[in-house]
């Protein structure tokens, strides 16, 4: 039986179904115990949400990394790029600085919530993440934890970005060319839009731990989740 379908129609309620469930399709997690699953699950999130904000959250986490780092929106990229062309690059190249480096500094601030959030996790979400793709417990984060996280994130971007006085330049340029249709309208505020790339940029993170963890659960040195995640590969 197509282990989808054996686990829509266990419908069990506790991890120890999903298990069960595991052991039934072949899977060597009979040595797994309810107590085991929680803790390797909740152990993994932890270590993973807590690798990817010490990633982000130091000196360049964001600006040296090109698979976060924040540009800038839509042709306002392009006309970076040509002030550069015309030797008029820095101011854009601060402004992109101050973008990220306001990224690095937001970014500590979501340990405790992403914590808090594996802590308040359910049943549910539990079955979930253990039976879900590589990134199911990255969905799960998101769904906890990214309204909260904005409004944690804002007024330290805020800050940030006061401090050079760029965001009103930015702002009045970044509208402009909105009603033009040149930039994305929700990307026409600085500091929303650095909000919701270091969200973005956090929740990239967390899936690369997490699918990092999946593949190799004997590599993060936890016995417990190599126990559970480890029994999952087999």
């Amino acid at each position: 039986m197509e282990f989808g379908k054996m686990m829509n129609r266990l419908g069990g309620r506790c991890i120890v179904g999903i298990l069960a469930a595991l052991v039934i399709s072949g899977q060597s997690l009979a040595q797994v115990s309810n107590s085991e699953a929680t803790s390797g699950l909740k152990e993994a999130l932890t270590r993973g949400a807590e690798m990817a904000v010490s990633q982000l959250g130091q000196t360049n986490g964001f600006l040296g990394n090109d698979k976060v780092r924040i540009p800038l929106p839509g042709a306002l990229e392009d006309a970076a790029e040509m002030m550069h062309k015309f030797g008029m690059g820095k101011q854009a190249d601060e402004l992109i600085e101050t973008m990220n480096r306001a990224a690095e500094a937001a970014v500590v601030e979501a340990k405790p919530l992403l914590v808090k959030a594996v802590k308040d996790m359910s049943v549910k979400d539990a079955q979930g993440i253990l039976t879900g793709g590589d990134d199911a417990a990255t969905q799960y984060f998101k769904r906890a934890t990214s309204e909260p996280l904005a409004q944690k994130f804002l007024p330290v971007v805020k800050k940030a970005t006061a401090k050079v006085q760029l965001a009103d330049k930015y702002n009045k340029f970044a509208g402009k060319a909105a009603k033009f249709k040149l930039i994305d309208a929700k990307d026409a505020n600085l500091d929303d839009y650095v909000t919701r790339k270091a969200l973005d940029g956090l929740y990239l993170m967390i899936a690369e731990q997490e699918k990092a963890i999946r593949k190799d659960p004997i590599g993060t040195g936890s016995k417990v989740i190599s126990k559970v995640f480890g029994g999952l590969l087999k």
